[in-house]
């Protein structure tokens, strides 16, 4: 993500709402008094009016029982309008954990909202929602509004902001986030252009001709043992070695062109 400067206003926004979370933390401030702040991050960093595209306690069916979601994000302020992320909400006391991540995922599923977010106020975690048998859950973005910088805190805030879930970015977040993943990032590294680079790259640099099977042995070594493990859902497709083929070719060709000569030759002697 590109670093970029912050305006005064915008440093004072973050500056606030610091301040506003810590004085929580140190009260040890209940859940009602976390959402009261939290719901003006929402206004102050994320551009969201509270009334309208703040749903409190939206009630959804999940497993079959009416529950209620501490927040849903919406761009529509009818009862009705689609989730656009559901929101789970902590006291900023308590530390975050998987068993909250697991509440607000059963209700996502259960409502085909694919955006978690997961805060305390203090932590802030988005994660998405991959649907299939089984739904898979997967950490995306995770910030700390005490602690990390002020202009990684206003890159991360933009992202669930009213303007870039409007304008539809979040897929195009999930959509990098799949191409960066273990297995595609492996994927690209062990294809077969990328085998073809390495080969030439150590010929020209090392003056070393090195197998292509050699080479994704050598990957796998430098691998943890997960990354390792998903290499092997990899489809790994060893290039053909088609120089050589081609000049065996021209071997077989030069060879039947001899002969060729050669059976000519025989009929002008005898001629």
């Amino acid at each position: 993500m590109p670093r970029k400067t912050l305006n005064k206003e915008r440093r004072q926004a973050i500056r606030e709402a610091r301040k506003m979370i810590l004085e929580v933390v140190k009260m040890d401030g209940n859940e009602a008094e976390t959402r009261r702040r939290v719901e003006r991050i929402f206004e102050s960093l994320m551009g969201y009016k509270a009334f309208k595209h703040l749903s409190r306690e939206r009630a959804i069916r999940a497993s079959g029982v009416r529950e209620h979601v501490d927040f849903a994000i919406q761009l529509d302020p009818s009862p009705d309008a689609k989730i656009e992320i559901i929101v789970e909400l902590k006291r900023a006391g308590i530390n975050l954990a998987p068993k909250h991540l697991k509440q607000a995922a059963s209700y996502a599923i259960d409502y085909g909202c694919e955006w978690i977010l997961l805060t305390n106020g203090k932590d802030w975690r988005l994660y998405h929602i991959e649907f299939g048998q089984p739904p898979k859950t997967r950490l995306l973005e995770q910030w700390d509004l005490l602690n990390d910088e002020p202009v990684e805190l206003d890159q991360k805030f933009e992202l669930i902001s009213y303007r870039n879930v409007k304008k539809g970015n979040l897929q195009a977040l999930w959509e990098r986030a799949k191409v960066l993943r273990p297995t595609s990032l492996l994927g690209a590294i062990v294809s077969e252009d990328s085998l073809r680079l390495l080969r030439r790259v150590f010929k020209k640099t090392e003056g070393v001709n090195v197998a292509y099977e050699d080479i994704v042995e050598a990957l796998a070594k430098l691998l943890n043992e997960s990354s390792a493990k998903d290499l092997e859902n990899v489809r790994i497709c060893i290039p053909q070695r088609k120089k050589r083929a081609m000049k065996l070719s021209h071997v077989t060709d030069a060879s039947e062109s001899d002969q060729s000569v050669e059976s000519h030759s025989g009929d002008e002697s005898s001629a």
